[in-house]
């Protein structure tokens, strides 16, 4: 669920692909689910959490049939003092068809860095409504991390988004578009506002393992090399 708020693609590792999705534990309505990728820059929101570098994620998830869901997702980033080396992401929601063929999902996330020193962890709620146009499947989404949180001192921040994507008839290659604004204390424009971005396509070699390539950008001042520049990223990860 969490990183369908963004973007990923990454460098070719070694794995054994399981056979199945997803597993459902019988007579408790509930389906556990996890992921596991290697990519060689994390970038969130069009900024690198990774220092350009390569990193390790994965997650898993718990659904109920009712809709309800929780979560965890990790990466290895590489944050400094404030942030260190490792960001965990700890979520729970609700996701369901609201009319047919429009989907809604709404929950709470909370990010935390349990090895940086002071405080940089810090709450926000996200929701978003998808669906498809034609043969494209549509998401509007939005997230806000509120002021008065100690990581964010007297400051807020809003993120809005769309993405976009589209299979190509009879082949394993879906293409796919980002693009996203924040306003408020976590842009990294002095300005306080940004635009990210993303265009790319994800290659199915399984079921459950794809590859992906993306070009990312981030309309920020200034352009940092390895943070905040275009950059191409390449992903492989594997559901199970």
């Amino acid at each position: 669920m969490r990183k369908s708020i963004l973007g990923l693609s990454a460098v070719l590792f070694a794995t054994v692909a399981t056979p199945a999705l997803a597993q459902e534990i019988a007579g408790t309505g509930l389906t556990v689910s996890g992921n596991a990728a290697l990519t060689s820059d994390y970038r969130f929101r069009g900024v690198s959490l990774s220092g350009g570098d390569i990193a390790i994620q994965g997650g898993v998830d718990v659904s109920h049939e009712s809709g309800f869901y929780v979560g965890t997702w990790a990466s290895s980033i590489d944050g400094g003092a404030l942030y260190g080396h490792t960001e965990v992401d700890v979520y729970g929601g609700w996701s369901g068809e609201v009319t047919p063929g429009l989907t809604f999902d709404a929950g709470l996330l909370y990010y935390v860095y349990p090895n940086g020193n002071g405080d940089s962890d810090y709450f926000e709620p996200y929701a978003s409504i998808s669906g498809t146009l034609g043969p494209v499947e549509a998401k509007l989404g939005v997230a806000y991390a509120w002021d008065g949180q100690n990581s964010l001192g007297d400051q807020d921040n809003l993120y809005v988004y769309t993405d976009l994507s589209a299979g190509i008839p009879n082949t394993p290659i879906t293409l796919n578009g980002h693009v996203g604004w924040t306003d408020g204390v976590l842009s990294f424009d002095p300005d306080g506002e940004s635009f990210d971005w993303s265009v790319g396509a994800d290659y199915a070699i399984t079921p459950n393992l794809s590859i992906g390539v993306s070009y990312v950008g981030v309309e920020a001042y200034p352009s940092i090399d390895g943070l905040t520049d275009d950059t191409a990223v390449a992903t492989l990860s594997v559901s199970f």
